[in-house]
């Protein structure tokens, strides 16, 4: 594709199937035109990156709204966003054997935010603010044309499949375990059940629809599901469906997470990584998903 340009902007795409870099404006100061041109390519590349922002707590907050109601992530939260950092409040990073360590490096898994929670995320974006001197980039998958990859015959099996999603599951994958009420996403609702493929509730394209959070297919034995959700993941998140951004200080990203999967890169956790994360909630009717109980949930 190539780039549009219209009077305030210019939207770039980048070089895999989803993905657009958009320059010559300013998400702090949009107009109805703008953010309608805006929306219309978020719906179409799945991720729009904004170099050069640096937005404000509160004008991210003002950004995120316009997609809908932002996610509390944290019980101390107070705005519309929160660090996602290994920068403790007195300014050391987070050890190993620490909470924010361990769901930090988790995140390093593909994955969709929130499916682990009953109302599933829609729209997520990431502001940065602090970054280690190399790597610790973030990497997005399309999970449209994953699915258009697929054969007649696999597409039509897995319409038929669904898996339970869970944090604690994930987690337990990476090797750390924790107690229920620990952390956002480590709850005790029960596990949601979601289909395998999932329709957008605006363009009606079909995706995957699983992650490191999915286990658990019903009507498979543990180990056949657990196999099955691992070969369509690796499958899935391949070369050209896969675009890697590279930080600078300032830049914003947003991202459809009712079509996509991302996950971060390791980087030296020596050294401070601070992004600003807001998640927004789901639609109700197109993101709410029935539960069941999650064994792994535990009384502190």
């Amino acid at each position: 594709m190539t780039a549009t340009k219209t009077k305030t902007m210019t939207i770039e795409p980048v070089d895999a199937t989803l993905g657009a870099v958009v320059t010559n404006i300013e998400l702090a100061n949009l107009d109805a035109q703008s953010w309608a041109e805006l929306y219309a390519a978020f719906l179409t590349y799945g991720v729009l990156v904004f170099p050069e922002q640096h937005l404000t707590e509160q004008e991210q907050g003002d950004f995120a709204r316009r997609f809908g109601q932002p996610e509390k992530l944290s019980p101390k939260q107070r705005g519309a966003s929160v660090p996602i950092s290994n920068r403790k409040a007195d300014g050391s990073v987070a050890k190993p054997d620490e909470y924010q360590f361990q769901i930090l490096r988790g995140n390093e898994g593909w994955h969709t935010d929130s499916t682990y929670m009953p109302l599933a995320s829609k729209v997520a974006m990431l502001s940065a603010e602090v970054l280690p001197p190399a790597d610790g980039e973030t990497e997005f998958a399309d999970m449209r044309a994953a699915w258009d990859a697929l054969a007649p015959a696999q597409q039509q099996q897995l319409e038929t499949l669904s898996a339970f999603h869970s944090l604690y599951y994930s987690q337990e994958q990476a090797g750390y375990h924790h107690a229920t009420d620990n952390g956002y996403g480590l709850h005790d609702k029960g596990a949601p059940l979601r289909p395998l493929i999932k329709t957008h509730p605006e363009t009606n394209r079909k995706s995957i629809y699983t992650g490191r959070h999915a286990y658990g297919i019903p009507g498979m034995d543990a180990q056949a599901s657990k196999e099955l959700l691992e070969d369509l993941l690796a499958r899935a998140c391949q070369s050209p469906r896969v675009y890697t951004h590279r930080w600078q200080v300032g830049d914003t990203v947003v991202w459809d997470n009712r079509c996509l999967m991302h996950r971060a890169r390791p980087y030296d956790t020596n050294y401070p990584r601070v992004l600003r994360g807001t998640r927004i909630a789901g639609d109700p009717a197109s993101e709410i998903a029935p539960t069941l109980p999650d064994p792994r949930a535990t009384a502190l």
